[in-house]
């Protein structure tokens, strides 16, 4: 028996990576770090601008990796464990982590700051072109 998704439709042509991402992302379960997203007021018809700002304390800028790898944004963090101390209790871990982001077609990585423990990354999508093609038909006898 098959299963049906909001993607079966035969009108949806081309969706197919579209629905593995889905299917990726109700996967995932890890919440480290916590994050916002919030919609950046811009001026009028320049688009959407939006913004994603992570809590990383604790991690430098050395530390921290911000890639945009096909349509995706990843962010990794790597803290070396300080071998050279001795804690009495240790209740703040050195861990890493790898959060990832899809991203639509279009949106663009236009800035990433730490600042005061927290990362934030600025995205932005242009307002989209009205593009209509004409495609000609040809007629073979």
């Amino acid at each position: 028996m098959s299963r049906m998704t909001p993607f079966s439709s035969p009108l949806l042509l081309g969706f197919d990576a579209m629905e593995k991402t889905l299917e990726r992302l109700a996967k995932s379960g890890d919440s480290y770090p916590p994050y916002n997203i919030e919609r950046v007021r811009g001026e009028e018809g320049k688009g959407e601008t939006l913004r994603i700002t992570l809590a990383v304390a604790g991690f430098c800028d050395e530390n921290l990796e911000v890639t945009t790898e096909e349509n995706q944004l990843v962010v990794r963090g790597r803290q070396n464990d300080d071998t050279e101390r001795e804690f009495l209790h240790r209740g703040i871990a050195a861990r890493k982590f790898q959060r990832t982001f899809v991203l639509a077609d279009g949106m663009r990585v236009t800035g990433a700051e730490l600042k005061n423990g927290l990362l934030s990354i600025d995205l932005d999508r242009p307002e989209a072109e009205r593009l209509v093609r004409k495609i000609n038909i040809s007629v073979k006898d």
